[in-house]
């Protein structure tokens, strides 16, 4: 039964990364395209600009001033708009994933009942808490459990055999579920270093241009040296702030994932200690 258990959780987390595979893999081309469309049709309106020619100043009032104002930031800013919006859509998809995998109701509330019940030997009840709970660690935990109900029924292995045994069921059913949590955290992560060495690169095109302005005969080309600084400033506007958000939305699911796992290896131990109690 257990090992049916673990057949059909490994099942379910190989079809659930397929899908966060084929969504990272469909996401982040369509925020490019999503970014480029954006920076050409909405930023890049004409009536953004004096005159409704982009080749102005921005207007001076409204959103259309502000608009204008990012689309002189040239073309890396399109790049940056694409890695924000995969920023918001990934932590979006993180967000509802690990919220998934926290379960319907409170872990430590949990894990006390789960406690309860094993030590009015009610193992049944036990994993009817686990189905009613669901989310990553009630799917160990109920593998754990019916890991748990097969040892008893072996009284010839010896105790420390079969409590090793529960304890390579949580082992394993731990490494069928973390994985899928941390899927896709990594496209967040590159997220806080990606976005600050693109703003860079448009900063440094940015000052390029103001310094050729700079460097004319004569005197200098005002316009074309407010339209350099304007470059690298919006850059780097856009690149750490989206650096910054990437980094705090790391931590706060990194945070999440080390909830769910302490909550897992409190309810694994509880479980194994009440086990060598009940049979030594």
């Amino acid at each position: 039964m257990a090992n049916e258990a673990k057949v059909a959780a490994a099942a379910k987390v190989e079809k659930g990364n397929g899908l966060s595979t084929f969504f990272a893999s469909f996401t982040i081309p369509l925020c490019l395209l999503v970014g480029i469309l954006i920076f050409t049709f909405v930023m890049g309106a004409p009536s953004n600009f004096e005159g409704n020619d982009p080749a102005n100043h921005p207007v001076q009032e409204g959103a259309g001033h502000v608009l204008g104002l990012i689309h002189k930031g040239g073309y890396i800013v399109p790049i940056l708009l694409s890695l924000v919006l995969m920023n918001i859509t990934f932590s979006i998809e993180r967000f509802l994933t690990i919220g998934k995998a926290q379960g319907t109701g409170n872990a430590e509330a949990f894990v006390r009942k789960i406690r309860a019940k094993l030590d009015q030997n009610d193992i049944e009840g036990a994993i009817k808490e686990c189905d009613a709970q669901r989310g990553s660690v009630a799917n160990v935990m109920r593998s754990t459990l019916l890991k748990y109900k097969e040892m008893q029924g072996l009284t010839t292995m010896p105790v420390d055999q079969r409590i090793i045994s529960i304890q390579k069921e949580i082992e394993e059913s731990v490494t069928l579920e973390l994985p899928g949590l941390e899927k896709n955290l990594v496209v967040i992560a590159t997220m806080a270093s990606v976005s600050t060495l693109i703003a860079l690169l448009g900063t440094v095109l940015g000052m390029i241009k103001a310094f050729s302005a700079l460097a004319t005969a004569g005197s200098p080309d005002s316009v074309a040296l407010a339209t350099g600084i304007s470059e690298a400033l919006i850059n780097t506007a856009l690149g750490i702030g989206n650096s910054a958000i990437a980094t705090i939305m790391y931590n706060v699911f990194t945070s999440k994932i080390d909830a769910i796992t302490y909550a897992i290896d409190e309810a694994g131990y509880s479980i194994v200690q009440t086990f060598a109690a009940k049979n030594r």
